[in-house]
């Protein structure tokens, strides 16, 4: 029995557990970095991925490239890479909050914590967790209220050194309807886009 109990999971703290709840939408299991075909056409946003997991999991938030801006067409891997940056991240260290979600899911927390005056408690929950990796982030467009709670959610997360991972169809810049200042931020990091594969890659 004791060496089951040494082998056995650290348990998740109840604060955790229930941010992850909140924040996080679950992560697809068929989507790791193990099942990722690597190709000319996508092997810098998966090397900058893999080292971004890497990151995340660490004690010392060490932030290689923040923010971390995958972008390509559909259907290329993005949410493939943003996933597997999210499980090797929590295999690593289980208790790491990583928060994992759409823009579109994002807006409709923001929504729902307006509505029920709860806005101290999504601020809350937002800002102290390790990593934040946001799908999609061009569903932001036009969405003022939104980009603004975003942007100070954004700047308190890279403050503390906290990883944040964005995917997009589009360049930040070639995003419409999205505050100047949002698309200067995208542009700090590593921007890594992924091209449709070449016929070795298909294979």
């Amino acid at each position: 029995p004791g060496a089951a109990e040494a082998s056995a999971e650290p348990a998740i703290p109840a604060e955790i557990a229930e941010d992850r709840g909140y924040l996080s939408a679950p992560l697809d299991p068929r989507f790791s970095f193990e099942n990722f075909v690597v190709g000319k056409p996508n092997e810098l946003a998966h090397a900058a991925a893999r080292r971004v997991a890497e990151a995340c999991a660490s004690p010392v938030h060490t932030v290689p490239f923040n923010p971390l801006f995958l972008y390509g067409g559909v259907g290329l891997g993005k949410t493939h890479l943003a996933n597997a940056i999210g499980h090797e991240a929590m295999e690593r260290q289980p208790q790491a909050r990583i928060a994992y979600l759409s823009a579109e899911t994002f807006m409709t927390q923001l929504i729902n914590a307006l509505r029920r005056d709860r806005m101290d408690e999504f601020k809350g929950r937002f800002r102290r967790i390790d990593a934040l990796i946001v799908d999609d982030v061009q569903f932001l467009a036009g969405r003022e209220r939104t980009q603004e709670e975003f942007f100070h959610t954004f700047n308190s997360l890279y403050e503390a050194r906290r990883q944040i991972v964005l995917t997009s169809d589009k360049f930040p810049k070639e995003i419409p309807d999205l505050e100047e200042r949002l698309r200067n931020r995208f542009e700090w990091g590593l921007i890594a886009d992924i091209q449709p594969p070449d016929m070795e890659t298909r294979v």
